[in-house]
């Protein structure tokens, strides 16, 4: 919520986005170099995405994944294409699958009914257990936070309405500010209610085994019966169309910002679709795929989130919506936890100690 309203926030007082920003007032070098990482980033989105609205008709619709694939482009083409009439058609399609993601998981948690106080008990105290708890926690990391968005956000609320005054200004970063905390709100449940089901389901009947989408499909059904199994393919349909839309926007917006220039949209999606593609046509282990793509996410963050501090601490360019020393203090701190956990993986990994 935090990171996403200092995002809002300068898109609102400058009248320009983080990477047009970034563009004006860093070296050469260093633009082209934070551009190179937003555009991974924004890739290894499109990646996890295509590939989970891609599973998510193969399941639903018991194509093979290829087919999944093939109508998962169509599908995000077609939402593309209302781009022509401005961002409202684009967000209401995109709030519509975010709300069915929502329902499928309040279906699933009523079927369930898992254990709340187990639940309170490890979110109040996390545990890792090994090099591959610690991966997983930076790939939900970099699925929650996303680097590509922050420079979104800052796209999209630096037009809408454009402020006359510094009162002005802070009405509508008041309201912004509602906006982000509702929509971040229902996205923490959402990957709440995940976590959630995949702990009381499959870990508490002692079947850690579970490690791919397909299987966890495949054994809902007889755990909770056939509408457990379809919400859960339902659910990440919808967010795989929902979050591979926004990547390829994003992506739009990262370059146009950074170098000043642009390629169709239509041709970026079909650059992104390619290496979705390629895992599906190869059998790469798609569930696999989708969490390391989330951790690269997790390693953009910083490139992000530091620049978007440094300028929203600026008072000569923020004005009357320059942070307050705490927000920096806060927003510093996350920063710097964000970057420790991304070294704490690297370690983890290649030392195979952290458990």
């Amino acid at each position: 919520m935090l990171i996403q309203s200092l995002s809002a926030k300068l898109g609102i007082a400058t009248g320009r986005n983080l990477a047009e920003l970034c563009r004006e007032r860093f070296p050469r070098p260093a633009v082209w170099l934070m551009w190179i990482v937003a555009e991974l980033v924004a890739m290894a989105t499109d990646l996890a995405e295509f590939l989970g609205a891609a599973l998510g008709f193969a399941l639903l619709f018991h194509f093979p994944l290829l087919i999944g694939g093939i109508l998962t482009g169509i599908t995000t083409f077609a939402i593309l294409a209302l781009e022509r009439y401005g961002h409202r058609p684009i967000e209401a399609v995109i709030t519509s699958l975010v709300g069915v993601i929502a329902g499928c998981y309040v279906v699933e948690t009523v079927l369930e009914r898992p254990d709340w106080n187990a639940i309170a008990r490890h979110a109040l105290i996390p545990e890792f257990a090994g090099p591959e708890s610690v991966l997983l926690a930076t790939g939900i990391l970099g699925a929650t936070v996303m680097p590509h968005v922050i420079y979104l956000h800052s796209a999209l609320t630096q037009h809408r309405i454009v402020p006359r005054t510094p009162a002005e200004a802070q009405r509508i970063f008041r309201f912004e500010v509602l906006d982000v905390v509702i929509a971040m709100g229902i996205a923490g449940l959402v990957n709440a209610a995940m976590l959630i089901m995949a702990a009381s389901t499959f870990h508490a009947r002692g079947l850690s085994d579970v490690g791919t989408i397909e299987e966890a499909h495949r054994t809902l059904q007889p755990l909770l019966g056939p509408l457990a199994s379809t919400a859960f393919a339902l659910s990440l349909l919808a967010s795989g169309l929902s979050s591979s839309t926004v990547g390829t926007m994003a992506g739009q917006v990262v370059m146009q910002g950074f170098l000043h220039r642009t390629i169709p949209v239509w041709l970026r999606r079909g650059i992104t679709m390619l290496p979705a593609l390629i895992v599906i046509a190869l059998g790469l282990d798609p569930t696999r795929t989708l969490v390391i793509s989330q951790v690269v996410l997790s390693f953009g963050i910083p490139f992000a989130l530091l620049p978007l501090i440094l300028f929203t601490a600026d008072r000569a360019l923020m004005g009357a919506l320059v942070n307050r020393r705490p927000t920096t203090l806060v927003a510093s701190i996350l920063a710097l936890l964000i970057i420790g956990l991304n070294l704490w993986l690297l370690w983890t990994t290649f030392t195979g100690s952290g458990a």
